[in-house]
């Protein structure tokens, strides 16, 4: 075992150590709330709190055996495909607000942020809140370092190589998952800067909320970016890692936060509960969640396909199918 091996074992242990908490913290709600020990959360009712709480706990347990797969024997058995999509969705949802979430948890919060779309709730006592932020960056380092070092030793010869190496190149025109994806990207890091067009409720905006709109539009242009280069195989001689890991978090990304807000966008739209708001008119937040999850996905499959056409090359498409017979 290498120092690259030992490192991704200490990450993948330590991922999972730090989200247990979070799971235990997440399942007493639920237990809470429905024996009336404790109060459902502003802005939802019984059911809502419920399936809200139950699905979040559902993700951490996946994202806890996402982590002990990426190091126990067991995880280079399993079938590839299962894998590599939860371990995308989960490096997609924590890796790239990694900063961020340092950042507020060293600092706190400290603004009157959008309501409805947080875990915490006013009620969370500090210890309780520590726990939830630290089981998230504690699982988003772990999979930063345990998932490359798991790609590694499983398909030892992906990511290899430089563009343009094999002569493969998609066509002239821009692949349309890129351009939506740059649209929304723009979208978000218009508002981050201050913009107010498709803001309904401008009172609303805080620190984090102008924060995360730039963290979402700056990594939905990095997945642009870096799907068109790998699927155009320019700019050549560019190491082959640096458009691929860019574009696995960066699709991640769109479809693992929009994935998530959508669902909630829709039922502040519907419910149209007085206790809960989002900054932006929910309309166009649909729309735009709505093309991210299309775009995120489009993107890990053009990723995906990028040299199945060319002969004697590496698939990653291929390498899962082999690793699941």
């Amino acid at each position: 075992m290498d120092r690259w091996d030992r490192a991704g074992r200490v990450a993948a242990y330590g991922a999972a150590s730090a989200l247990t908490p979070y799971l235990l913290i997440k399942v007493s709600w639920v237990v809470g709330s429905l024996v009336g020990l404790l109060p459902v959360g502003a802005g939802f009712g019984m059911t809502e709190w419920v399936v809200l709480n139950s699905a979040t706990i559902g993700m951490a347990g996946i994202g806890i055996a996402v982590a002990l797969a990426l190091v126990r024997p067991w995880g280079m058995r399993i079938p590839g495909a299962p894998l590599a999509f939860c371990a995308w969705v989960g490096a997609g949802f924590l890796v790239p607000v990694l900063p961020y979430a340092v950042l507020s948890s060293l600092l706190g919060s400290g603004d009157g942020g959008a309501k409805g779309g947080d875990d915490a709730d006013p009620s969370m006592p500090v210890w309780e809140a520590v726990l939830v932020q630290t089981g998230f960056v504690g699982m988003g380092l772990g999979l930063a370092i345990a998932l490359p070092t798991y790609a590694r030793r499983r398909w030892p010869d992906a990511f290899v190589g430089r563009l343009g190496d094999q002569g493969e190149g998609g066509p002239r025109a821009l692949p349309w998952m890129t351009v939506v994806g740059a649209a929304v990207g723009l979208v978000w890091l218009y508002w981050a800067v201050g913009g107010t067009a498709g803001v309904a409720h401008r009172d609303e905006r805080g620190t984090a909320w102008y924060a995360l709109s730039a963290t979402f539009g700056f990594w939905a242009l990095a997945a642009s970016l870096a799907t068109w280069a790998a699927v155009r195989g320019r700019p050549a001689r560019l190491p082959r890692w640096v458009p691929m890991a860019l574009g696995w978090l960066g699709s991640g990304s769109l479809f693992a936060w929009s994935g998530w807000k959508l669902p909630l966008t829709l039922y502040l739209a519907i419910a149209r509960p007085a206790d809960a708001s989002l900054p932006e008119d929910l309309a166009l937040a649909a729309v735009l969640h709505l093309a991210a999850v299309v775009a995120g996905a489009a993107m890990l499959r053009a990723l995906v396909r990028t040299r199945t056409k060319s002969s004697g090359s590496w698939s990653l498409s291929s390498l899962v199918r082999r690793s699941a017979n």
